[in-house]
């Protein structure tokens, strides 16, 4: 999906812009991107991030979607 690439800097103020870049550079991951990911900022974990702000240090980790009830 990723070309075994598991880290790499991108210029974005949201979570929407860097999903936005990740489906330009791999787009393979776009039906991926919805359902099947949670995403941590700063070590805070959001099921649906897509309006989160992040900064130029923010650290963010697309992390499988946690389920359970």
């Amino acid at each position: 999906m990723a070309s075994g690439e598991t880290e790499m800097e991108v210029e974005a103020t949201s979570v929407r812009q860097i999903f936005r870049h990740l489906q330009e550079r791999f787009p393979n991951i776009k039906s991926h991107m919805v359902d099947d990911i949670a995403v941590a900022i700063d070590g805070t974990v959001f099921q649906d991030a897509w309006l989160e702000k992040v900064t130029e240090n923010s650290e963010v980790y697309l992390l499988p979607r946690i389920g359970g009830g």
